[in-house]
């Protein structure tokens, strides 16, 4: 593991906010729902690191969105809230790079591996984590910091929250990221 306690790693942590505490809204199941409290875990550890942490807010061009700056949805969950030196990206897109200048705050404080945690799975996080990939950033998913929903096919099908969850893992495993649980990270980070 190549994360070390100097200030060239960052935890990224997208969309964690109250309108996705409407699973009916999203598809009425989500898979993992101790995915908060490693959430919190992995927040409470990089601070207590002073380690920089980026917080990511969708704010949906959709006003009927449970995510749309106009709705309580769109607010941080209570856990995560940002300290006042923890830069807060506003997205109106899946990526955190898309629209915003991310990629800069990174790169002006010299941060070369990301810690991705947040919602969900299958779209924001793992566009994001495409991205940080694609641009040189040594990548690592937490793996059981992260959800979705479920999902309905082209042709009606019925996708389970956790099948998409895991598909959506083995895409991102090893090409754009390296896949980890918050134990394993926070116990490789203690070592260094």
């Amino acid at each position: 593991m190549s994360i070390s306690k100097d200030n060239t790693s960052a935890l990224l942590l997208i969309d964690i906010q109250k309108g996705f505490e409407d699973i009916a809204y999203w598809g009425g199941e989500r898979n993992n729902p101790d995915a908060e409290i490693n959430m919190k875990k992995l927040l409470a550890f990089w601070r207590k690191k002073k380690l920089p942490v980026f917080h990511i807010k969708h704010c949906s061009t959709t006003p009927s969105s449970p995510l749309s700056k106009n709705n309580p949805g769109n607010d941080f969950m209570d856990f995560i809230v940002p300290l006042t030196n923890e830069p807060i990206i506003e997205k109106e897109v899946n990526s955190a790079f898309i629209g915003t200048n991310l990629k800069e705050q990174l790169e002006n404080k010299n941060i070369d591996t990301l810690v991705v945690a947040g919602l969900t799975t299958d779209h924001c996080v793992s566009t994001t984590t495409r991205m940080a990939g694609n641009f040189g950033f040594n990548t690592y998913l937490i793996e059981d910091a992260v959800a979705t929903f479920n999902k309905v096919g082209v042709n009606g099908e019925h996708y389970g929250a956790q099948l998409i969850h895991d598909t959506a893992i083995a895409s991102l495993k090893d090409e754009f990221a390296t896949v980890l649980s918050t134990q394993k990270l926070i116990d490789g980070i203690s070592k260094v």
